[in-house]
């Protein structure tokens, strides 16, 4: 298992279009909703200021269907 660092919200949001995810809607507050319509998954991402924390990020990765390593290489 590759050892995931923390990454900005702009960071997280660019490798999730790379992965196919498309911005769905804005949420409450500064959370951004993000859908992937090809295995229709739907994970949602805090634009916050700064790195996202690990757990943040393996919730996302997790909402995703993608693993960490696959995350890493997008």
């Amino acid at each position: 298992m590759s050892r995931l660092k923390p990454l900005s919200a702009r960071e997280v949001v660019r490798r999730l279009r790379r992965a196919g995810f498309r911005f769905d809607r804005q949420a409450k507050g500064s959370h951004e909703i993000w859908h992937n319509p090809e295995t229709r998954r739907r994970t949602t991402v805090p634009n916050h200021p700064g790195d996202l924390t690990r757990g943040t990020l393996r919730a996302i990765i997790s909402q995703a269907g993608l693993t960490v390593e696959e995350f890493m290489r997008l």
